[in-house]
């Protein structure tokens, strides 16, 4: 059995219990490096590492660009950061966001796919939409473990129902038996228990020839790290805009789900790309209603001074403008609410939160 010595963990909304859940089921001592992804706001202040702290026998703290990866600690991605790991050191980035999100979960299992291949374990909570499931492919692609929290056990099952969907998951299980059994995972490849130690690259060892040959990845990587200013995947157009910058999308080959790609590196799965469009469409349709009601209320008024200097014609015509006008506003008023009535999955009955 492969050596399992860096755990990787993604969650998003709903993800706070779910990692106190798991955290607390781990084992004293454990002989793996646990690094972190929650979704946060980018200016919040995160508790996170105190709280995973409390919840657990394993120390907790904010990764720290340049620290080294330390086997029986938790290193969790400080906000409006990605965090990712480049020659088993910890690296922070302010690269472009990722399905809207920095901290974003598929950028650190990207890197650690790439770096450590079979040893990795990775992980996805509690969330919506579908981050984590092409990051969570990348492991599995070069020997890893795949772990994902029961979408009955999630108070937001998207993204564990995703990486379900698209990838070959080890186990689906609540989320405090996720915890022991990383445990097991962990312990298993060592054949004695070596304690708490830096993650090192053993002596001749040999990156999985899938990584070797994967250029994709390693641009992937760069990317996120500010690293490359011609992609080659501008060679493919997907003919969507970034609703980050407005750029023109790219699309991304080879994914377990469709990914999008923007010239300076904003990415997006068509989940997210959707429900962005949609948020697009809605602030057009609130600037819509909002000039046709203040074209029909500016007619009237024009109609109602035609009227009063005794010019009839003039009168009519800006009456029956305020009246199209008026007409106009309450059919894009009637689509707004049409357009606000939530389609979730079937079993998203919870209200989306980071608590």
């Amino acid at each position: 059995m492969a050596e399992r010595d860096i755990v990787v963990i993604g969650a998003s909304a709903g993800g706070v219990e779910a990692l106190r859940s798991l955290v607390g089921g781990l084992p004293a001592g454990l002989p793996a490096a646990v690094l972190i992804v929650l979704h946060i706001p980018p200016r919040s202040p995160s508790a996170l590492p105190v709280i995973l702290a409390r919840s657990g026998p394993l120390p907790a703290e904010h990764a720290i660009d340049g620290q080294p990866l330390e086997c029986g600690r938790i290193y969790v991605a400080p906000a409006d950061h990605h965090l990712v790991v480049a020659d088993e050191h910890v690296s922070l980035s302010r690269g472009p966001a990722e399905n809207g999100h920095r901290p974003a979960v598929d950028p650190l299992f990207r890197s650690v796919a790439r770096a450590f291949g079979p040893r990795v374990i990775g992980v996805v909570l509690s969330g919506a939409r579908d981050d984590g499931t092409g990051g969570l492919a990348s492991i599995v692609r070069r020997g890893g473990v795949a772990l994902v929290q029961d979408p009955a056990d999630a108070l937001h099952p998207s993204m564990p129902r995703s990486a379900i969907e698209h990838v070959e998951v080890h186990k689906s299980l609540p989320a405090t038996a996720l915890g022991p059994l990383i445990g097991e995972l962990a312990g298993g490849g060592r054949g004695d228990d070596t304690g708490p130690g830096l993650v090192r690259v053993r002596p001749g060892a040999k990156r999985p020839a899938a990584e070797v040959a994967d250029g994709e990845l390693a641009e992937e990587i760069a990317v996120t790290e500010f690293a490359v200013t011609e992609p080659r995947y501008l060679d493919n157009p997907a003919g969507f805009g970034c609703p980050s910058c407005h750029g023109a999308l790219f699309a991304l080959d080879g994914e377990p789900v469709p990914r999008y790609r923007c010239r300076v590196g904003h990415a997006w799965s068509p989940e997210t790309l959707l429900d962005e469009q949609a948020s697009a469409l809605e602030g057009a349709l609130w600037m819509a209603l909002r000039s046709l009601e203040e074209k029909s209320a500016l007619s009237g008024r024009m109609s109602a001074a035609a009227e009063a200097r005794g010019s009839a014609g003039p009168a009519e015509r800006y009456a029956t403008t305020a009246v199209e006008a008026a007409s106009a506003a309450a059919l894009i008023r009637d689509l707004i609410v049409r357009l606000d009535q939530p389609t979730p999955y079937p079993g998203d009955t919870a209200e989306a939160s980071l608590a």
